[in-house]
């Protein structure tokens, strides 16, 4: 077990129970945080700082360690907010000044750690009234309801006759059994607690917010450049999969792409969460999806699916 450093007791008190929490869990997991760090696709160097509270941790960073440590993610995701408010009200919203082997010197209190940007789709334009027929348009209107009504009345007339020509009342024809049919079955509405949707129904949704992530998502496959690392991430309860970039820097870009379908998301600023995910799209399996890292420099890196 690592011999973790007493923390400043100049700490919010809800940034100090935050981080004893995270503490305890790598404890309890029997992992190094070196282990943690490869598991959770963030680095040492940014685990240490967290775990040492130093800077705030990164919430894709909770969302992983809660799948890594089997830990409730919607409790520690409540932990975590409390936290984010402590380092608010401390007036550090990063920590302080970031070291230099974890992304440079410069000061960060003015900077959020808001780094996912969805690409929505356009809303569809409103649908304008249809005009109001004019006297002369409605009168054929009229006409050729009134002729199609008398020619289906002329047709049930036929019809009757035809099935009052019998022999003696009695009804002659061959009678055809019903085609035997499989019953279908009805698709199960039941979710686990904390799951908001499926399917078609997750489609451009938050994973997160939605409950699809934590213990429900599995990595399916990975790409890794130098320090970036792309990934795709399904839920088999979801049924959907998105897209994680890890290690990134702003400019870089993250997409999810299945069945001609494409969502991205985008790293808009620095700071110590340097990754972001995508949308979810509804897919069968999380080998149907692919994801790929566009770089700033323009260098893209995909998974094979």
């Amino acid at each position: 077990m690592p011999g973790w450093k007493a923390l400043s007791d100049e700490l919010d008190p809800d940034v100090r129970a935050f981080t004893e929490r995270l503490r305890r869990l790598i404890d309890r997991s029997g992992l190094g945080v070196t282990a943690v760090a490869e598991r959770t696709g963030h680095d040492r160097a940014t685990w240490d700082a967290c775990l040492d509270a130093r800077r705030p941790v990164p919430r894709s960073a909770v969302a992983a360690l809660a799948e890594v440590t089997g830990t409730d993610p919607g409790d520690l995701a409540a932990e975590w907010e409390r936290a984010e408010r402590g380092w608010s009200r401390s007036g550090r919203s990063d920590g302080g000044t970031v070291d230099a082997d974890a992304g440079g010197a410069a000061d960060l209190d003015d900077r959020t750690m808001q780094i996912r940007r969805f690409a929505a789709p356009d809303p569809a334009p409103a649908a304008s009234p249809p005009p109001a027929p004019s006297a002369a348009r409605r009168r054929p209107l009229l006409l050729y309801a009134v002729g199609t009504l008398g020619a289906l009345l002329v047709v049930t007339a036929a019809l009757l006759l035809v099935d009052l020509g019998g022999t003696d009342g009695t009804d002659d024809r061959a009678v055809a059994p019903p085609s035997p049919t499989t019953p279908t079955a009805a698709p199960s509405t039941s979710l686990p607690a904390g799951v908001k949707c499926a399917g078609a129904g997750c489609t451009g949704r938050d994973p997160e917010a939605m409950g699809c992530g934590g213990p429900l998502a599995t990595t399916v496959a990975r790409a890794r450049a130098g320090a970036v690392q792309v990934e795709v991430r399904h839920s088999a309860t979801c049924a959907a999969a998105w897209a994680r970039i890890s290690g990134a820097t702003p400019g870089d870009t993250v997409t999810v792409s299945a069945g001609g379908a494409t969502r991205r998301a985008e790293v808009v600023s620095a700071g110590a969460d340097t990754d972001a995910y995508t949308p979810m799209l509804a897919v069968t399996a999380g080998t149907d999806a692919t994801a790929c890292a566009t770089l700033a420099d323009g260098i893209e890196h995909c998974t094979a699916n």
